[in-house]
C-alpha cells in the first residue's frame, strides 16, 4: 500500500499496513532513518521490508494494548532488531519492555511520540500522539480506543483469565478517555485506529481507514453530547459476539508470541493417506461445493475466505487440537498462516491435502420445495442475533454459528433440518457442524439461495 497522504511535514512518513481478513491496521512511523512500529501483526516481514526500503532502523515497537483478535509480533521484532518494546505499565507484560504511559515520550528523529492513557476498550489501552518539532500534534494512533465512526467495545475483559473487568466500568472509562483526552486534541489531528470495518472489536466501524479528530467529533455517534449513563447504555447495546479465541490471544500477547515462521515450520504434515486420530476435529477448508461432493466423515467445512481466521477462532476453542485440510499445497500454506495469525498454529495436529477417496457426501437442497413448503423443514438461522432480528423465515430457530457446536442437540430432528445464514459462507460451516452432531438426520444447506428468500422477505 502506498504511503498515506498526510498533512504532516515531509520529515515524517506514516505507512499503514492493513489486513482485511482481521480488519486490522498497523503502522510504521518513519522520521529520517528511525522507524517506530505500532500494533504489528503476527508476520513481521512487511515491517522489515519497509525499514530496508528506506535504509532505516526499527528502534521502537509500541503496543497500544494486549490485542484480543490477533497475535502481535512485538517480541519477535524486538529480538530480531534490538528495538525496544513500549506498552502501558498496566499491561503486566511478561516480555522485556519500557513502560509507556501519560507523560512518557519516545524521540523519533526530530519528532516525538507521546503516550496517552486511554482506558475503555481495555484497562491498559494507550493512544500514541505524534508531535512535530513545533510541539504540534500531527496524528494520534488510537489502537482500539477510537475507530472511524465508533469506539472500541468494553466487554472483552470480563473473564477472570483476562482481568475480570466489568463492561460498565470500562465503558465509563471509555467515556472519560474520549471526552477528557482524545476529543480535546486539535481538530486537524489525523486519527489512525487499529481496526477498520468488519472488526469484532467494534460494531459500526466506517469504511474509511483513517480520519481526523474534527471529522470524528462531527460524525462519530459515540462522541456526540450525552451523559455518561447514556453513553454506557448506547455503547453496550448490540455488541457483536465474542469469538472463543479472544481471551487466549490477550494472554499470548502479554507473554509475547514465538517466531511466526518457526511456528509455521513446526506444524506437522502427515501424508493424505495417514491414519487420523479418532475424535480429533477435522477442519476442511475447501470450497463448499467440493465439500458437499465428498468429505471425510464428521469434518467441519470452514472454507478459506475473507474471514477464515475469525470463524476458525469462533467455532474452535483455543485448547482444541484439529486437523487442517485443503486441496493444494498453496491453499494449505495459506490456511496455516491464517491459523497462526490468531495463535492457533500449535493446535494443528496435522495439515494435509484432501485424500482422493472422500466417502461422505451432503444432500443437495431442493430450493423449490423450501419455497413452497417451508413448514416441512426445521429451519435454523445461524446468523448473529442482531442480524436475526430481521427474520427470513417464520418460526426459524436462531442459533448463531459460534454457539452451534454446543447447542446442536437443541434442534428437533423430526423433519429435515435446513441451515441458513446471510450469504452462504456460514451455512456451509453450520450444516457440517449439525451433520456431525446429529448423524443419521437429513441436514441441508440453503447456501447462497438465501439471497432470493431475503429479497422476498424484504418485500
Amino acid at each position: 500500500m502506498p504511503p498515506l497522504p498526510s498533512s504532516t511535514a515531509s520529515a515524517v512518513q506514516i505507512q499503514q499496513f492493513y489486513d482485511k481478513g482481521l480488519a486490522h491496521a498497523s503502522y510504521a512511523v518513519r522520521c529520517g532513518r528511525q522507524v517506530a512500529i505500532i500494533d504489528p501483526a503476527r508476520d513481521p516481514q512487511p515491517y522489515y521490508d519497509f525499514a530496508d526500503e528506506h535504509e532505516a532502523r526499527i528502534i521502537a515497537v509500541i503496543e497500544t494494548h494486549p490485542h484480543a483478535d490477533f497475535v502481535s509480533s512485538h517480541l519477535e521484532i524486538a529480538e530480531e532488531t534490538e528495538a525496544t518494546i513500549y506498552c502501558s505499565k498496566l499491561v503486566g507484560a511478561k516480555y522485556p519492555h519500557k513502560n509507556f504511559d501519560d507523560g512518557d515520550r519516545i524521540k523519533l528523529g526530530s519528532y516525538e511520540l507521546h503516550a496517552i492513557n486511554t482506558p475503555g476498550h481495555s484497562p491498559d489501552s494507550i493512544s500514541v500522539l505524534l508531535m512535530d518539532e513545533l510541539a504540534q500534534s500531527r496524528a494520534v494512533f488510537t489502537g482500539d480506543t477510537l475507530f472511524v465512526g465508533d469506539v472500541g467495545r468494553p466487554d472483552l475483559r470480563e473473564d477472570e483469565a483476562v482481568g475480570g473487568h466489568k463492561r460498565e466500568e470500562l465503558a465509563a472509562q471509555m467515556y472519560k478517555s474520549t471526552r477528557n483526552k482524545l476529543m480535546t486534541l486539535p481538530g486537524s489531528t489525523k486519527v489512525y485506529p487499529a481496526h477498520g470495518p468488519g472488526s469484532l472489536c467494534g460494531k459500526t466501524t466506517s469504511l474509511d481507514l483513517d480520519s481526523t479528530i474534527a471529522k470524528e467529533l462531527k460524525t462519530n455517534y459515540a462522541l456526540q453530547p450525552m451523559s455518561q449513563d447514556e453513553f454506557i447504555k448506547v455503547l453496550l447495546e448490540d455488541q457483536p459476539f465474542v469469538p472463543k479465541y479472544f481471551g487466549h490471544d490477550v494472554a499470548l500477547n502479554k507473554q509475547g508470541a514465538p517466531s511466526f515462521e518457526d511456528s509455521i515450520r513446526a506444524v506437522p504434515h502427515p501424508g493424505s493417506d495417514a491414519a487420523l486420530e479418532p475424535g480429533v476435529l477435522l477442519i476442511d477448508t475447501r470450497p463448499a461445493a467440493k465439500f458437499r461432493a465428498g468429505h471425510l466423515p464428521g469434518a467441519i467445512n470452514l472454507q478459506d475466505g475473507g474471514k477464515f481466521e475469525t470463524w476458525l477462532g469462533s467455532v474452535v476453542g483455543p485448547k482444541e487440537p484439529f486437523y487442517l485440510l485443503a486441496d493444494s499445497k498453496i491453499a494449505l500454506d495459506t490456511v496455516i498462516r491464517k491459523t497462526a495469525k490468531i495463535g492457533y498454529e500449535g493446535n494443528i495436529k496435522g495439515a494435509l491435502l484432501a485424500p482422493t477417496a472422500l466417502p461422505a457426501t451432503s444432500p443437495a437442497v431442493d430450493v423449490a420445495a423450501v419455497r413452497e413448503h417451508p413448514e416441512a423443514f426445521t429451519i435454523v438461522d445461524i446468523r448473529n442475533r442482531t442480524e436475526a432480528k430481521t427474520p427470513v423465515f417464520d418460526n426459524a430457530l436462531v442459533i448463531p454459528l459460534p454457539e452451534l457446536r454446543e447447542r446442536a442437540h437443541e434442534i428437533p430432528t423430526d423433519k429435515p433440518i435446513l441451515i441458513h445464514c446471510a450469504g452462504g459462507y456460514r451455512s456451509a460451516a453450520g450444516a457440517s457442524i449439525v451433520q456431525q452432531a446429529l448423524p443419521g438426520v437429513e441436514v441441508l444447506d440453503l447456501g447462497e439461495a438465501i439471497t432470493d428468500f431475503q429479497k422476498q422477505a424484504a418485500h
